[in-house]
């Protein structure tokens, strides 16, 4: 059997955070309609989409909210707003399946990583997440502690 290649996607930002406040469902790519500037500031890698999120509003089309993209230092007068609404490119089926689950089933659009693939263009992993509890959460983190502690005990061991 053939070894499965990894993906060469150079990742601008990620959210580290997500999974630990959310419950993450189902994985989506989206593309991004991003200005010439946009694209030039990613490309340095300074993108934050830690408290951004995404919506389906009443037209049928997904957006990002909140993702930071700081302006491009030689971008002049063409530069572009760092935190305005940029449209995610899915197929409908895919908006359609985002917006019954966040309207039925109350989860959330979380983005998860803004990436450039193989071709250079930039994309998005979106996903739908069910906030977690607190307790959830300080059980995932008994779990992380004892994991950890249960291999270094394993290592002094031998």
């Amino acid at each position: 059997m053939a070894a499965k290649q990894e993906p060469n996607h150079k990742v601008v930002a990620d959210n580290r955070r997500a999974r630990f406040h959310y419950e993450i469902g189902e994985t989506f790519e989206a593309g991004l309609a991003l200005t010439g500037t946009e694209v030039k500031s990613l490309r340095t890698g300074k993108a934050t989409i830690a408290e951004s999120y995404a919506h389906v509003d009443r037209h049928g089309e997904a957006w990002l909210v909140n993702a930071n993209i700081p302006e491009y230092l030689s971008g002049n007068r063409f530069n572009h707003e760092p935190k305005r609404p940029r449209k995610l490119l899915l197929k409908l089926r895919e908006i359609a399946k985002l917006a019954q689950a966040v309207e039925r089933e109350g989860m959330t659009i979380v983005p998860l990583k803004l990436y450039f693939n193989d071709k250079g263009r930039a994309k998005l992993q979106i996903a739908l997440g069910r906030g977690k509890k607190l307790h959830d959460k300080r059980e995932v983190e008994k779990k992380r502690d004892w994991s950890r502690e249960k291999g270094r005990l394993m290592r002094e061991k031998g």
